[in-house]
């Protein structure tokens, strides 16, 4: 449940903003906009690029729609009825047309999902989920996101569908397309939902944000190296950001 109280989150931080840990505050300083998202076509047959300004894109196929509707008014309806071959991600009743994610990003989610659900099966304390998870993140009728990594304490929110509130924990791995959305439209949304810590990984400036809602609005910032530690799990549940890196440095995007 949405906190009473709206927290203002910092977005990716700035020079003097962020603590950071083994490694020097220029790496925040590099903070390069993508590409700005392009608006699309909502739905049910291919359309040429450009047609229509309803929903934004992702660097995906675009569709066309009868039942045009203005950002900001689609709703739970809308996103359910879209075309099963294309991912949409609901914010604010705005759609956002997903990209399919690339082979770095699925090694990245693979092994943290691995690393969580190791750690939770011996000591318990939450269920962890890959994307696709559709999250119904503020209850109402006007968002569904689609995390990449998320950890969930409360079972009371499991539905058939998928999960019905925030969840405790969630982790976006950046990409070019969802880079801007994911620092800013989504770290608000995650914040102001209730959930409890959010990091954000940025394979190509070889970084991990931290944000543990709870104790403090302010990221953390880590370089690719070492290990960091789940705030959720009071630093118990240790990642290796050093595997997290020779993946990257492996399978260059």
């Amino acid at each position: 449940m949405a906190s009473e109280k709206k927290k203002t989150i910092p977005p990716f931080p700035a020079t003097g903003q962020a603590m950071e840990r083994g490694r020097d505050n220029s790496q925040a300083e590099d903070n390069r906009q993508s590409p700005p998202e392009e608006p699309i076509s909502a739905t049910y047959r291919y359309a040429p690029q450009g047609t229509r300004p309803d929903c934004v894109r992702e660097e995906s196929a675009m569709y066309e729609t009868t039942h045009r509707k203005k950002p900001g008014e689609y709703t739970i309806a809308d996103y359910n009825a879209w075309p099963g071959e294309q991912r949409v991600e609901l914010i604010d009743g705005i759609i956002y047309v997903l990209e399919a994610p690339g082979f770095v990003h699925q090694q990245i989610a693979g092994e943290l999902l691995y690393a969580m659900k190791s750690f939770i099966r011996k000591n318990g304390g939450g269920i962890p989920l890959s994307s696709p998870i559709d999250v119904r993140l503020d209850c109402d009728d006007k968002t569904m996101v689609q995390p990449d990594l998320i950890i969930l304490c409360d079972k009371d929110k499991v539905r058939h569908w998928g999960i019905m509130g925030a969840p405790d924990f969630v982790l976006e791995i950046l990409s070019p397309a969802t880079r801007k959305k994911d620092c800013t439209k989504k770290l608000q949304k995650y914040a102001d939902a209730g959930v409890k810590e959010y990091w954000i990984l940025d394979p190509d400036k070889k970084i991990l944000l931290t944000y543990d809602f709870i104790h403090d609005n302010m990221p953390c910032i880590y370089p690719l190296a070492g290990t960091a530690g789940l705030a959720l799990f009071d630093g118990h549940l240790q990642i290796d950001l050093d595997a997290v890196a020779r993946l990257v440095q492996d399978w260059p995007e």
